[in-house]
């Protein structure tokens, strides 16, 4: 079974997102961080899902 590339930091991001969230009422600006950090590695790891596969399909940019 292969994993296609952009989907762990996808996936992590999303784990990383859902965690900082829950700790807005403990501290909102680490929080925040936490949650920016997270939302980072879901659009990267989209960007990643999105080239790979233009790139199976034999559309090279």
């Amino acid at each position: 079974m292969r994993i296609r590339e952009g989907v762990i930091p996808t996936a992590l991001g999303v784990a990383v997102t859902v965690t900082g969230l829950a700790l807005k009422n403990i501290n909102p600006k680490v929080s925040w961080g936490i949650t920016g950090f997270g939302l980072a590695h879901i659009l990267l790891g989209g960007i990643d899902l999105i080239q790979n596969s233009s790139t199976r399909m034999g559309h090279i940019h």
